[in-house]
């Protein structure tokens, strides 16, 4: 039985990227992930916005997470062939169904909301971003997650961020030590668990002048971020419960990445993170038969990781499923009618048969009508009046033509508009010849509307590319820089690489504006 995660940055964007732009429907995606269990992250929709196809796929339970007030922001989901035996959303246990969920339904008997976090963490706004799908299948319980992203550095965001990994942390431990439940998390974890897990991993020891192999260089590299030290902490390495199964199954394996920064073209050369995991509980080490991860597909910025148990791990599965997935949803249950249901299609309902007298009665009337002519028209009668004097028409702009009329031409009545006149007069007029351009015109044009050349760079002495500025004050303005790719010592500039670090084997810090180029 396979399990798979990956964050798919968008439910619309996988279909376009090849092959899913092949496939019909979101049960033909799921097929081809050859998946029994499917967690995706960074849905960025809403309930709303989903499909009948996407929400409920046949073969398919579906079960998912909405963020309550950003639409098309973050968002997980889980399909699942194997049919659990509870689900919920969230890690707080505050989030409930209508009607709510009784106590046979949850998952757990304890939750963070009734520990010591309750007070410390605002656990309604952490589950309100839509992060988190649980699920009990009996041998274990799965937990999908999404974590947030400290990117942009805010403070506020960053304490959001701790206090989710604390609440997440606190779940799994009520699950393993109050509960005694086997455990798989699964999902971008958004941190790195060691140096090796850092495209510039070595670079970063060697900045701060250590040995990227030894253990002061690991310490560094935990202590640069909050995250990194929470992650390192919760593997057993680190003293934790959580196994990285794929990083065991792979311990000496460099550059396993699942992470790319698609702005700078990061994964044609392998520079990045891994950031996207799977952790189990020590229990489960002997159900695991194979994990890895999977950089050939592409359709999101992140790429798949998937784990492999023994099949003997289900047993009794259960009779219904929970009420959480989305077949049971009220539109599309047959619950709620859609709107396309309160229109009939043309010719649904067949047409009443005439009766005689009414038959007698149309005869009569269409006898009548073919009686009646409708009177003729003349074309002065169909044109508007006239406009008073006093109000200019456009051919009093123009001089008359002194032209003669050919004699088969047709002659405009005196009845007919002053402009109607002239447009016609006009028609008749041989069409003077397109004007011919000399050869030096013609290559002034030429060079004018040319594409301008692209400069060379000046460390490799290559053809630069150009790309167009995205945001900010420079939107939509244009330049070249460096084709090369990016890889681990490129060259980010004077401030922030020092010149013995950089890599002269990938991009050099080229850059000029399409306009400079132009002028040159």
């Amino acid at each position: 039985m396979r399990i798979l995660t990956w964050n798919i940055n968008g439910i619309r964007t996988i279909p376009q990227y090849h092959p899913w732009n092949t496939l019909k429907n979101q049960q033909a995606i799921l097929d081809y992930l050859n998946a029994d269990i499917i967690c995706f992250q960074e849905m960025k929709s809403s309930r709303k916005g989903l499909t009948k196809d996407i929400a409920a796929p046949n073969s398919y339970d579906a079960f998912f997470s909405f963020p309550a007030k950003k639409s098309g922001y973050s968002g997980v989901a889980t399909y699942t062939r194997v049919m659990p035996r509870k689900a919920e959303e969230g890690l707080s246990g505050l989030l409930d169904l209508k009607p709510p969920l009784t106590l046979s339904e949850r998952v757990s008997t304890a939750y963070p909301y009734q520990s010591h976090l309750a007070s410390e963490v605002n656990l309604p706004e952490l589950d309100n971003e839509g992060r988190v799908v649980v699920l009990d299948f009996g041998a274990f319980v799965l937990i999908n997650v999404y974590c947030p992203n400290d990117g942009t550095e805010a403070e506020d965001r960053i304490q959001y961020k701790i206090d989710f990994q604390h609440v997440l942390e606190e779940r799994v431990r009520t699950l393993i030590e109050v509960e005694e439940r086997q455990v798989i998390v699964v999902g971008d974890l958004n941190a790195c668990a060691a140096l090796v897990d850092h495209c510039e991993g070595p670079l970063l020891a060697k900045k701060l002048g250590l040995d990227s192999q030894g253990r002061e260089a690991e310490d560094a590299f935990w202590n640069e971020k909050q995250c990194r030290m929470w992650l390192r902490s919760w593997l057993v390495e680190g003293g934790g419960p959580m196994v990285d199964v794929v990083r065991r199954q792979w311990p000496d394996r460099k550059d396993m990445f699942t992470c790319w920064n698609t702005k700078i073209s990061a994964r044609a050369s392998n520079y990045g993170t891994r950031i996207d995991y799977i952790l189990v509980t020590p229990g489960l080490l002997p159900y695991v038969k194979h994990a890895d991860i999977q950089p050939e597909v592409k359709g999101s910025d992140h790429c798949p990781v998937f784990l492999d148990l023994d099949d003997s791990i289900f047993v009794d599965p259960p009779m219904t499923c929970p009420r959480m997935a989305a077949k049971f949803w009220d539109e599309f249950s047959g619950k709620q009618r859609v709107l396309g249901d309160f229109f009939g299609k043309k010719g649904d309902e067949p047409k009443p048969k005439a009766s005689s007298s009414q038959s007698k009665l149309s005869s009569s009337q269409s006898k009548e009508t073919n009686k009646r002519k409708a009177p003729e028209t003349t074309p002065s009668a169909s044109k508007k009046t006239k406009q008073a004097p006093s109000q200019g028409k456009i051919s009093s702009f123009f001089n008359n033509s002194t032209k003669a009329t050919p004699p088969n031409a047709e002659s405009p009545d005196e009845d007919d508009d002053a402009d109607y006149r002239l447009a016609l007069e006009l028609s008749r007029q041989p069409s003077s010849p397109p004007p011919v351009l000399d050869r030096q015109s013609s290559k002034q044009w030429k060079s004018l509307l040319a594409p301008v050349p692209p400069p060379r760079c000046t460390v490799h002495n290559e053809p630069a590319k150009e790309l167009t500025t995205k945001q900010g004050v420079n939107k939509g303005k244009m330049f070249f820089i460096c084709s090369r790719p990016v890889g681990p010592g490129y060259d980010k500039g004077r401030e922030e690489r020092a010149r013995a670090d950089v890599n002269p084997e990938y991009r050099c810090n080229f850059f000029k504006w399409s306009s400079d180029v132009r002028r040159e």
